[in-house]
């Protein structure tokens, strides 16, 4: 099953076509996008096998984000060795985790402002939460997940290095900086949910590529751990880490420049497609941040 966002209503996609999920179900569902996580195992048993009637062909550039008003949006950082390895840091023997503000949160196609001259990209992948999970243990872990997505963890590295030690959940939150969709798909309709290959590019030059098997911590042990501390609700994000590739870690390092088209995607889940737009002076940090980040990464402080 895929559930999108289309215009600020729930829609279900099936064959290419799109469904209105109120109409299709004839009001049994709300078109709120965000209702529909709490009512995920319901809708799952509604659609098993079910002509939805007649859908309509849809454009790419209608979908919005698919979880639009999380509750709570978890974020892992240094999820993967070779990440570590190329930030030279020791591999975390906890989840390194921290949050993503809901305002960052956009949809898959369209422009980001960038925000400094230092903004990095960092491929994704998301899980949607589709029960309430507390002490659930890693083995029943994805019997509480309603699906997936492909996100963008995207980084302002003089934000998050103006000072030490360094500011990640501000830093990874301007407006746009997370991107996330096209769909939410069913973890059925995926090849193997626990390895599935992402890649991320940069004006059609590859930047990452790697496979969610390389994980240090899986979804199930993510889910696991977290939902030891607190309770994971209907509709939350997690962020599950980047591979190695991002512009920090590479000589010279790379940012992202005005004009540049942002691609990424997921093995089974979808693509994302974005442009970045000129820095806003308003919004860009100290010129001195660059410096910082210097010492900071000399220290090992990088996501």
């Amino acid at each position: 099953m895929k559930f999108a966002n289309i215009g600020g209503r729930a829609h279900l996609i099936a064959a290419g076509l799109c469904f209105d999920l109120e109409q299709a179900s004839a009001g049994r569902f709300s078109p709120d996008p965000q209702a529909i996580y709490a009512r995920w195992d319901e809708l799952t048993d509604w659609t098993a096998g079910r002509d939805l009637g007649d859908g309509r062909p849809f454009r790419t550039e209608e979908l919005l984000t698919p979880v639009p008003m999380p509750r709570q949006v978890f974020a892992i950082g240094l999820n993967y060795r070779a990440h570590a390895d190329e930030a030279e840091v020791e591999p975390p023997k906890e989840p390194m985790v921290f949050t993503k503000y809901a305002s960052s949160l956009t949809g898959p196609t369209g422009s980001v402002a960038l925000t400094s001259t230092s903004v990095d990209w960092e491929i994704e992948l998301v899980v949607v939460i589709g029960r309430t999970a507390r002490s659930v243990p890693a083995g029943r872990a994805w019997e509480y997940v309603a699906g997936l997505t492909v996100g963008q963890d995207l980084s302002d590295r003089e934000r998050q290095f103006t000072d030490s030690p360094p500011q990640f959940s501000l830093a990874k939150s301007a407006p746009g900086f997370s991107p996330v969709g096209p769909y939410v798909v069913g973890t059925g309709d995926v090849p193997d949910p626990d390895d599935l290959a992402l890649e991320c590019s940069v004006n059609g030059e590859v930047m990452q590529r790697d496979r969610t098997s390389s994980m240090l911590f899986g979804v199930g042990e993510l889910i696991a751990r977290l939902s030891r501390v607190l309770p994971l609700l209907p509709g939350d994000l997690l962020f599950t880490g980047t591979p190695a590739g991002v512009g920090l870690g590479r000589t010279p390092r790379r940012f992202l420049r005005p004009g540049d088209r942002l691609v990424s995607r997921i093995e089974g889940v979808g693509e994302m497609a974005h442009t970045m737009t000129d820095i806003d002076a308003a919004d860009s940090v100290s010129q001195e941040a660059p410096v910082m980040a210097d010492a900071v990464h000399a220290r090992g402080g990088r996501s």
